[in-house]
C-alpha cells in the first residue's frame, strides 16, 4: 500500500470512528428507547444526500478523571448543514451514545460554529438536542460553551429563525438555549426539560413528582407554555421542523416563501354567514373561520395545548404566508388573561421580525378579571400584546367578528395602534362593555326609580344595543375601514394583502423598546 494510500485509509478510518459514536452497543440502547440516533436524525432532517458535516473530527481537550483514555471523533455531537426542500440550513444533533451526549467546551463550540455561520449566511438553525447537560468532568469550561451558546442564540434573534427540537433530556442550564429559539418541538414520553429535576425538588420542598409531570412534553405543551408542539416520535417531530422551516422566510431581510395554490382567492366563504349565533353569549370554534379564511383551509397551530382562549398559527393567504391570531370565544368566552397575552405578543413580535403579515380575528369581550388575573400582574402582560401590535410594522389586517370591548378592543390590533385594515363583519359589537353592565352603570338611578325596574332596564338595554351593539358607529368615524359581509372575508383579505405586501412604515431610531417584561 502505497503512502497516499495509507493516509486516505487512516482519515476513512479516523471518520468511521466518528460515524460509529458510542459503538453498537449503546446505539442498540438508544434504539430501544424509541429514539432514533443523531446521524438517523440529521439524515430524516435533512434533504437527501444534502447533509455536509462541520467538525466531525473535533475532540475533547480534557485529561483529568481518566478522560484522556476516552476520546472520541465528534465529541458528542453532529453539526452541518444541508436543504430542506432545497432551501439551505444549519442543523446540529447532540449524540447521546456519545458521554450521555453532555456538552463539553469541544462539544458547545461547535455548535457555536454552525450558529456563527447561521448568522454569517443568513440561514435558518434547527438543534436536536438530547443531553445529560453540562460535562461534570470539564467543570467550568462546559458552563463556558453554554454561555457562549446562549449569547449567539440571543444576536441571531430575530435575524434568522431558530428551532429546537427536544428528542430526549434537556436539564439545568441546559434549557435556556432552546427558551431563546423561536420554537420548540418536543416528543411525548422521550423528551424532559426542567432545571432542577425530582429528586432535587424533593430534597428541597419535599414535593414528590414524576419526570413526565415535572417536564414532559405534555406538561410543555398545555401548563406552562415552554413548548409550542408536541409530537408523538422523533419522526414526528422532524417532520414538523421541516414544516415549519418550509413556512418561514431564510432570515430578516427576506420575506417567507409563497406557496402555490389552487385555492381562488375570491373565494366565497358561504359557511362564515351563519357561524356567529343568534345568542350573543353562545360559543362557536374560531378554526372553523380560520380554515375557511387560509387557503386549502390549512392551518399549523402553535400551542394549542396552552392559553387556548387565544389561538395563534400560520397558514397562506392568495400563496402568501401569514399569522393569525384570534381570540377563541369556546374558551374563557375568548376573554385575554396573562397567558393569552403573553402566547400572542411573543407570536406577534415573531411574525414581525421575520416579515410575516399577521391577520387577526376578533371576539374579546375583555381581560379576564379576578383577583389571581390582577395579582398576577395582568396589567403588565396585556400590555405585552398591546405593545407587540403596536410596535408591528408587517402589514396588519384585522376583522371584528363580533365583540371588541373596552381596552381589549384596542389591544388586538386596532386602527388606533396602526392597524392597516381593519373591518368588521355586521355582527360586530365595538363599544367599552357589554350592554347590561354599561346600562346598570350609566342609567342607575333611572332604573332604580322606576315604577318597573325590569321593563326599564330592557327597554334601555335594546336602546344602547342599537346605538352601540354595532360595527356603524365606528365606521362613520373612520375607526373601521369597511363593513363587510362574512362570505367575502377571504376575498376582501387575500385583496388588501396584496395592496399591503409593499408597505414601508419607518419608526424612530432607538437601540431598542422597553416592552414590559
Amino acid at each position: 500500500m502505497s503512502s497516499t494510500e495509507q493516509r486516505l485509509q487512516d482519515l476513512r478510518n479516523r471518520k468511521a470512528r466518528s460515524e460509529a459514536g458510542g459503538g453498537q452497543a449503546r446505539v442498540d440502547a438508544q434504539h430501544n428507547r424509541g429514539k432514533m440516533t443523531a446521524r438517523e436524525r440529521m439524515e430524516m432532517l435533512l434533504d437527501d444526500g444534502s447533509f455536509q458535516e462541520i467538525d466531525a473530527l473535533v475532540e475533547h481537550r480534557c485529561r483529568d478523571f481518566n478522560m484522556d483514555a476516552n476520546i472520541i471523533p465528534g465529541d458528542g455531537v453532529v453539526t452541518g448543514h444541508g436543504t430542506i426542500n432545497g432551501r439551505e440550513v444549519f442543523a446540529f444533533a447532540q449524540d447521546f451514545t456519545v458521554y450521555g451526549g453532555s456538552l463539553g467546551e469541544m462539544h458547545g463550540l461547535k455548535i457555536c460554529k454552525v450558529l456563527d455561520m447561521a448568522l454569517k449566511t443568513g440561514r435558518p438553525v434547527i438543534g436536536m438536542n438530547d443531553s445529560g447537560g453540562a460535562r461534570i468532568q470539564e467543570g467550568v469550561a462546559s458552563l463556558g460553551s453554554y454561555a457562549e451558546i446562549f449569547f449567539r442564540n440571543v444576536r441571531a434573534s430575530g435575524v434568522v429563525p431558530q428551532i429546537s427540537v427536544i428528542m430526549g433530556p434537556c436539564a439545568g442550564g441546559a434549557v435556556y438555549s432552546p427558551a431563546i429559539t423561536d420554537f420548540v418541538i418536543m416528543v411525548d414520553q422521550t423528551a424532559h426539560m426542567f432545571i432542577t429535576g425530582p429528586e432535587v425538588i424533593k430534597t428541597v420542598t419535599n414535593e414528590v413528582v414524576t419526570f413526565e409531570d415535572l417536564g414532559g412534553a405534555m406538561t410543555h405543551g398545555s401548563k406552562s407554555g415552554v413548548s409550542h408542539f408536541t409530537a408523538n416520535d422523533d419522526e414526528g417531530a422532524i417532520l414538523l421542523a421541516r414544516e415549519l422551516t418550509d413556512l418561514l422566510p431564510q432570515n430578516n431581510l427576506e420575506r417567507p416563501p409563497d406557496k402555490k395554490t389552487s385555492d381562488p382567492i375570491d373565494r366565497s366563504c358561504d359557511a362564515l354567514d351563519s357561524i356567529i349565533p343568534d345568542v350573543a353569549t353562545k360559543p362557536y370554534d374560531v378554526l372553523d373561520v380560520i380554515s375557511e379564511i387560509l387557503d386549502d383551509g390549512a392551518f399549523l397551530e402553535v400551542q394549542a395545548d396552552w392559553a387556548q382562549n387565544i389561538v395563534i398559527g400560520f397558514g397562506h393567504l392568495g400563496s402568501h404566508t401569514v399569522g393569525v391570531v384570534a381570540n377563541q370565544p369556546k374558551v374563557l368566552a375568548g376573554c385575554l388573561d396573562i397567558d393569552a397575552s403573553d402566547k400572542a405578543a411573543r407570536f406577534v413580535r415573531f411574525c414581525d421580525a421575520f416579515n410575516i403579515p399577521i391577520i387577526t380575528l376578533e371576539d374579546v369581550p375583555g381581560f379576564l378579571p379576578g383577583t389571581n388575573q390582577e395579582w398576577g400582574g395582568i396589567i403588565r402582560h396585556g400590555a405585552k400584546l398591546l405593545y407587540a401590535f403596536a410596535e408591528a410594522t408587517v402589514p396588519k389586517l384585522t376583522v371584528i367578528l363580533r365583540k371588541a370591548y373596552g381596552g381589549a378592543y384596542d389591544v388586538m390590533s386596532s386602527k388606533h395602534i396602526r392597524g392597516d385594515y381593519n373591518v368588521a363583519w355586521p355582527t360586530g359589537e365595538l363599544a367599552v362593555m357589554g350592554a347590561d353592565g354599561a346600562v346598570e352603570i350609566i342609567h342607575k338611578r333611572r332604573i332604580a326609580h322606576a315604577r318597573n325596574a325590569e321593563q326599564e332596564r330592557a327597554r334601555l338595554t335594546e336602546d344602547f344595543n342599537e346605538k352601540f351593539a354595532n360595527p356603524y358607529k365606528a365606521a362613520a368615524l373612520g375607526y373601521l375601514d369597511d363593513v363587510i359581509e362574512p362570505n367575502e372575508t377571504r376575498r376582501r383579505l387575500a385583496r388588501a394583502l396584496e395592496m399591503l405586501l409593499d408597505k414601508e412604515e419607518l419608526r424612530p431610531a432607538r437601540k431598542h423598546g422597553n416592552i414590559p417584561l
